[in-house]
């Protein structure tokens, strides 16, 4: 019984209107080319961080630049505006699940 409601809490999450605006919010932002590029290069960025930081070094002030200048074209796209509220939508969603 307990295993039949948690299947039938999962299908009603995914049918929720926070997760589909989840869904379509991440499809769109997958779209654009741009924002993909720019996510991958700036997750790049942050593993050669992670890995000089263990090394003992400093990530680079150009590293830093770069990282600084992709996180303001990302963060100022509509895509990834609406990816962000609508992720923020559905963790309270689960957040009341989960209470």
């Amino acid at each position: 019984m307990l295993s039949e409601k948690a299947v039938e809490l999962g299908r009603l999450i995914g049918q929720s209107a926070e997760y589909q605006a989840v869904k379509r919010a991440n499809e769109a932002l997958n779209g654009d080319r741009d924002v993909v590029t720019a996510l991958q290069r700036m997750e790049q960025l942050r593993v050669e961080a992670q890995q000089m930081i263990e090394q003992g070094q400093n990530p680079t002030p150009e590293m830093e630049q770069e990282l600084d200048t992709l996180l303001h074209k990302v963060q100022g796209n509509s895509l990834y505006q609406r990816f962000i509220a609508a992720n923020e939508n559905f963790d309270k969603v689960m957040v009341q699940v989960n209470q």
